[in-house]
């Protein structure tokens, strides 16, 4: 059975067209199916087909206002696979490489929370000050974490979240490394963009860090830009 569910999940994001759906979501907003259409570059009725099956294999979710429709991940879990997936992939696919967009490497969103060099580096050095505590498979924030993003602002909420875990290391793309996700991951993001830290950039998914912000982390994390 296990092997039947992932051949299914397998040939869902074989298909270019719904990957490249499932890579526009990742930014955590949720789209009609015409804005997915004329970003993937396909008719909307080939749109609807593609998000018809990610539908049916829980990929996606849907919610209707009004006349509209709009799309997105189903989950945070969902993002995080893709996300690990493409950190997963080889560099050479059928010849040619696989672009790796410059302006999202340093910094971007996975869904809810922070991706990039810097959210590898961010979670590196958390890890290294001793405010996470990482073992094979699991990740969990210490008493001294708790405080330090606590100072940042990071709300109390965020770890004692039951819905979703506190904190996971999502395998990042870039250097395939790790960046935190979780409730915490997504208030860390949260935290960065109220702080005026980082802004959202011109590009979808893009995270600028403003002068303010670079300062703070390299202040506080040890960050280099």
């Amino acid at each position: 059975m296990s092997a039947d569910r992932l051949a299914a999940v397998a040939s869902l994001l074989a298909d270019q067209s719904r990957a490249a759906i499932l890579t526009a979501l990742l930014g955590g907003t949720a789209h009609t199916g015409n804005e997915l259409a004329r970003h993937v570059g396909i008719a909307p009725s080939t749109a609807s087909e593609h998000l018809g099956r990610l539908l049916d294999g829980g990929l996606v979710a849907v919610e209707s206002q009004g006349r509209h429709r709009y799309w997105r991940l189903a989950s945070p879990d969902v993002a995080e696979l893709i996300e690990s997936l493409v950190a997963h992939a080889p560099d050479r696919v059928d010849g040619p490489s696989l672009p790796r967009p410059s302006d999202l490497a340093l910094g971007r969103s996975c869904y809810d929370h922070l991706a990039g060099r810097v959210a590898v580096d961010v979670y590196g050095a958390l890890v290294e000050r001793g405010h996470l505590l990482a073992r094979p498979g699991a990740v969990e924030v210490t008493d001294s974490g708790r405080v330090f993003l606590g100072d940042l602002g990071l709300p109390q909420a965020a770890f004692e979240a039951t819905t979703r875990p506190p904190v996971r290391a999502c395998l990042d793309w870039t250097g395939r490394r790790h960046h935190l996700a979780g409730a915490v991951g997504a208030a860390l993001l949260d935290t960065l963009l109220d702080r005026g830290w980082a802004r959202r950039g011109p590009r979808p998914r893009q995270i600028r860090f403003t002068r303010t912000g670079r300062a703070e982390l390299t202040t506080r994390l040890g960050i280099g830009w």
